[in-house]
């Protein structure tokens, strides 16, 4: 569904009709595959480094892993906002309008990414010593991270190109990019780190390989295929970085909540030893790949639930959530099985013994199952980021983080680092409990005005282009998402993004 060069003018919005599951599946199949892609090349990485046979060099890597946690949640929060302000446009039939917020997008971004990269680079070996990383296990993890750091906004500029490529419905052409990249780090990490020896330093030459791949394949579709970017216009960047910055900077904040409870684990788990950190490590990256179509949903279900909402088809909006929980609860409970069915052979691929092997069978035998509650807050954190309540996702996603993870985790680590898991899953799944509660609630809302609305996409035409109250981010992300009735965009304050 490109949008036409040269008459501005887009095909009819792919979600706005059509089953709503079958729709969610192809979102989140294809995009499972690119994300299970992205996340395999840590797991891949991981399992080349196990070979090696240091536990010290595999708990590096759990330390950089959460280091690249932070900048990966920075760019998904980043992607959020693009996708949604770009659906919403699109949705509404302004084409013109969505060519230049994938320019500016793409700018803003470049210029996030180089800013939080060097960041990094300066505060590498503190934020290592924060996360209980010590000796030859903190050495290592800063030469790994010395090498990917710098290649930030390449990533950033990679996942921005796919999150465009969702938002106009090609979900295949946006698997292709993050898959292209995982294929390149399949290949290059046995070559580099044994075919030339290079150990850990092989794993970060093949990841900025791996990046360059990503960006470059990303920006093809964008700017080649689609024809997405419009003339660079320096003085809309301002108000274009306020429209996407209203759902992106929650989303952000919400992204963020997550990498902060992890570095607590970490830290938490640091006492207990090398094993310990690997063990955790090798759960961090096994359950993104495992649970793939789970975390593909945040993305797969903002652009369907924009386009309608852009279309005014509030009620499709509230069956789409339905749907989307039903598709989250089956990949589930099939990934939790074969988890519970494959839990030895994982143990003996990833050379886990002592601590490192008791943790992943805790992992597969029973904490998977929280999943049915983070799955969950992953498509209630989507909706509220497309209703026009990011904060609630931001709200979750913190108290999550915080009052679900730490004191949860903090007892859990008196009877040892299974604790320390067992503690965070629990404080986790109540509050992803509670996110789908809430969101139901708005969507049931929402689907109750929609035979009292009239031309909703008419009434979001001047959004982009209406001055900015500096004071009210959250009222601009509510004049984003919805046609403006009162009852949607009123408590935009109230919070959202996985």
């Amino acid at each position: 569904m490109p949008i036409t060069e040269t008459t501005g003018a887009v095909e009819r919005p792919r979600f706005v009709s059509g089953s709503l599951l079958r729709h969610v599946c192809v979102m989140a199949g294809t995009g499972a595959i690119g994300l299970i892609a992205v996340f395999a090349v840590d797991l891949i990485n991981l399992f080349y480094i196990s070979l090696l046979g240091e536990k010290e060099t595999a708990a590096a890597v759990g330390f950089a892993g959460v280091v690249g946690f932070f900048h990966a949640s920075l760019c998904i929060g980043l992607t959020i906002g693009i996708a949604a302000v770009v659906s919403r446009t699109v949705g509404a039939g302004r084409a013109v309008d969505a060519r230049r917020i994938a320019t500016s997008s793409l700018v803003l971004m470049t210029a996030a990414s180089v800013v939080v990269g060097s960041g990094t680079a300066f505060f590498l070996h503190p934020a290592l010593h924060v996360l209980g990383a010590g000796g030859e296990t903190a050495r290592l993890a800063q030469r790994y991270l010395a090498v990917t750091v710098h290649t930030l906004p390449l990533l950033g500029l990679g996942m921005a190109c796919s999150a465009l490529l969702r938002s106009i419905g090609d979900a295949r052409r946006s698997m292709t990019v993050t898959l292209a990249a995982a294929f390149v780090t399949a290949v290059l990490d046995p070559i580099l780190i044994f075919g030339f020896g290079l150990g850990l330093d092989g794993a970060a030459i093949s990841a900025v390989v791996s990046r360059m791949v990503l960006a470059g394949i990303g920006l093809h579709g964008v700017m080649v295929k689609h024809r997405m970017l419009g003339r660079f216009e320096a003085p809309r960047l301002a108000g274009d970085a306020r429209a996407l910055a209203s759902v992106a900077g929650p989303a952000v904040l919400t992204n963020l909540a997550t990498p902060v409870g992890a570095a607590f684990v970490t830290h938490a788990i640091a006492q207990f030893g090398p094993s310990a950190v690997a063990g955790a490590a090798t759960i961090d990256r096994l359950s993104p790949v495992a649970f793939g179509l789970v975390y593909a949903l945040s993305g797969a279900v903002g652009p369907i639930l924009a386009q309608n909402l852009g279309a005014g088809q509030y009620r499709r909006v509230q069956e789409g959530l339905r749907d989307s929980l039903l598709f989250m609860v089956a990949s589930v409970a099939v990934a939790w099985l074969v988890l519970a069915l494959g839990q030895g052979v994982l143990i003996r691929a990833f050379s886990a013994e002592g601590q490192a092997a008791e943790l992943i069978a805790l992992f597969c035998t029973w904490l998977a199952a929280s999943f049915f509650f983070s799955g969950g807050l992953f498509v209630a954190n989507a909706s509220f980021n497309n209703l026009g309540h990011p904060l609630l996702s931001t709200f979750f996603n913190w108290g999550r983080a915080t009052l679900g993870t730490i004191p949860f985790a903090w007892w859990g680590s008196h009877h040892g680092a299974a604790g320390v898991l067992i503690g965070q899953a629990v404080g986790s799944s109540i509050f992803g409990l509670l996110a789908v509660v809430v969101a139901f609630r708005l969507a049931a809302k929402l689907a109750r005005q929609e035979p009292s609305m009239k031309a909703p996409a008419l009434a979001l035409a001047p959004v982009l282009d209406a001055p900015v109250a500096p004071t009210s981010a959250h009222g601009d992300a509510a004049a984003l998402a919805t046609p403006q009735p009162a009852a949607v965009t009123g408590p935009a304050a109230s919070a959202g993004a996985p």
